[in-house]
């Protein structure tokens, strides 16, 4: 029945969020021009911003996980581009069995990468293959 999701976040300042996620994440807008809405998406991945101007970007609890088949080259590319990744967002192996990084959009939004880390053992005793 359930077939996609589409996060929505919120934006205080659409063209400073445009131009995060088009310029400096690689993303492309489509949709059309909204006032207040803005919708992008890269690859499988769409996101959506509702306006907020009365946002406090301290108080801002917004997330996305976005899973990715190549989380090392991700991480590289976003290195290259100066995202400024914390150090508690750096790539690493989650106890979780995912290997993640994080970064924070301009109004705090968390947005995390992830790739499954399983082994191809541990994928064979999973799907029984």
């Amino acid at each position: 029945m359930l077939t996609e999701i589409h996060p929505k976040i919120p934006m205080r300042d659409k063209a400073a969020t445009k131009d995060f996620y088009l310029n400096k994440l690689g993303f492309q807008q489509f949709g059309g021009e909204y006032d207040d809405y803005l919708m992008v998406q890269k690859d499988n991945i769409q996101i959506h911003f509702f306006q907020y101007t009365d946002l406090d970007p301290r108080e801002n609890y917004g997330q996305v996980y976005i899973r990715t088949n190549n989380i090392e080259e991700l991480y590289q590319l976003m290195i290259d581009k100066k995202i400024d990744i914390p150090q508690s967002g750096r790539l690493q192996s989650m106890p979780w069995k995912q290997k993640e990084f994080s970064l924070l959009d301009p109004d705090n939004n968390l947005l995390t990468f992830g790739q499954s880390i399983y082994s191809v053992s541990e994928t064979d005793q999973t799907t029984g293959r």
